[in-house]
């Protein structure tokens, strides 16, 4: 008995693991649990040495030192205080007055203004809530089914978890090792993708089905010509400039994503000032929501620290790796496994979870089947928007149930979901299928021909002998 458990230490803590995640016990504490158990276990059976886990204390310290995820409170309250701004406000009234007169009208202006705040805040939160509050009785008071309306504002909130500077695109980056900025500029060709099939999804509706997307009465649009033009500008101006402050200045290397998400903190403030909507309560409310995100972040990930540690120590690493580079198909089977695994585990844990721990545990694999990190960062990125529209468990779902009118069942939000979750695992599809869509904005690696290089050492002064000859890189050496 003894040598089977040290034989199989990693798989059995791996299952201890998925046994505390079923029974429902906390992510963090069940991380820390399942290490620290397994970790007095073998050293108790020579598999590490006792000092081993002094290795701990460096673990936790990169933690609680990583400057990079700093960004994740200065987002969230970014993301907290444009809730209450008004600017999600102005540019569905903008958009809705400006596309109201087709079919699914609404729902393209719901579709864009999710895409806006998504490349602001980042936060799936305050994009769902804002919608959800502002928009989603407009849909129902002029005839949107229900469950369209509701799925709609849902998958559109969504899209903050793909399009930069998304929250999980930042600790992806960490876990994966890679820059923000490389899965930024990778996320942008995802992101118009996404924003095209939901829209492409409206017009196969409003063509099959009309009757669940009419246009705005001629009565109902009380803007024309320049008030019009007037309230777009108002809502879509301060977005393009706080855009650019956020991720304009990241994807320009400005500034690191820390910095950018300070700056965003600041513009979001000075809107809600200027829309005098700035109050003490509401920076409180902002503060203390914005606490509770980090510290569940920052438990979350030291429990994975100390989890990843004891996994390796028992060669668990190198399990996994060599389970997951042996499936049939190789990079492709790969790919179809990881997805699908994501997939299912995504109607468990959220995805800073997921990003914890199952990135570290499938990222060797990726790497040593000469995948391209920052695409499978992307592409996961893409699958994981899947946990926040899952019935029942999905976030964004519940966010949604908090602002629907009492008329909106949550039946009708969790069918309503179904169709924007297909359309988002055929993006994964497309992901998958097409690279270039996330590669062709990076930038190609720099290859030096050795053979070109030459080197020529400066002349000397006040030298007898002369000055050195040039040693040309082109010519072969010369033995004689």
């Amino acid at each position: 008995m003894i040598d089977f458990i040290r034989d199989n230490m990693a798989p059995l803590m791996f299952g201890g693991l998925v046994l505390f995640m079923i029974v429902g016990y906390p992510a963090a504490f069940s991380l820390a649990a399942v290490g620290l158990f397994f970790g007095l276990g073998a050293i108790e059976l020579g598999l590490i040495p006792a000092n081993f886990m002094g290795n701990l204390t460096y673990q936790l310290f990169s933690v609680v030192s990583n400057e990079l995820l700093l960004a994740i409170p200065f987002f969230t309250f970014m993301g907290l205080i444009l809730e209450r701004s008004g600017l999600a406000e102005d540019l569905l009234e903008g958009f809705g007055q400006l596309f109201g007169g087709i079919r699914g009208g609404l729902s393209y202006a719901v579709i864009l203004v999710g895409a806006v705040m998504g490349a602001i805040t980042g936060t799936v939160a305050a994009s769902v809530i804002s919608m959800g509050l502002i928009s989603l009785p407009v849909m129902m008071r002029y005839g949107y089914n229900k469950r369209h309306a509701t799925g709609v504002i849902a998958a559109s909130g969504t899209m903050a978890q793909l399009i930069p500077p998304s929250l999980v695109l930042i600790v992806l980056a960490d876990q994966l090792q890679r820059s923000p900025g490389e899965l930024y500029i990778g996320a942008t060709g995802a992101s118009l993708v996404q924003v095209l099939l939901f829209a492409t999804w409206v017009l196969i509706l409003s063509i099959i089905r009309p009757q669940d997307v009419p246009a705005l009465l001629p009565e109902a649009r009380t803007l024309r010509g320049w008030p019009l033009a007037l309230k777009v500008i108002r809502g879509i101006v301060p977005s393009l400039a706080l855009i650019f402050v956020v991720l304009g200045t990241i994807l320009l290397g400005l500034v690191t994503p820390t910095e950018a998400g300070a700056m965003g903190v600041v513009g979001a403030m000075i809107l809600a000032w200027v829309n005098r909507r700035l109050s003490w309560s509401l920076v409180y409310q902002g503060m203390q929501s914005t606490m509770r995100l980090t510290a569940m972040v920052v438990f979350i990930l030291l429990g994975a620290r100390v989890f990843s540690l004891v996994f390796q120590g028992v060669g668990g690493g190198h399990w996994i790796e060599g389970m997951l580079v042996s499936l049939p198909g190789g990079a492709v089977g790969f790919l179809i496994f990881v997805n699908i695994f994501v997939f299912l585990i995504a109607f468990f844990l959220d995805f800073f979870e997921i990003a914890f721990i199952i990135i570290p545990l499938v990222a060797p694999a990726a790497e040593a089947l000469g995948i391209n990190l920052v695409w499978f960062g992307v592409m996961i990125c893409a699958n994981m928007q899947t946990s926040f529209m899952h019935p029942p468990f999905g976030f964004a779902l519940f966010y949604l149930r908090g602002v629907a009118p009492r008329e909106i069942r949550t039946r009708d939000i969790y069918l309503g979901a179904i169709p924007w979750l297909v359309l988002q695992l055929i993006l994964v599809g497309i992901l998958i299928a097409f690279p270039e869509l996330v590669t062709f904005f990076l930038d190609a690696d720099v290859v030096q021909d050795l053979n070109q290089i030459q080197i020529t050492l400066p002349q000397s002064s006040g030298n007898d002998l002369g000055a050195p000859p040039a040693f040309d890189m082109s010519a072969p050496p010369s033995f004689e």
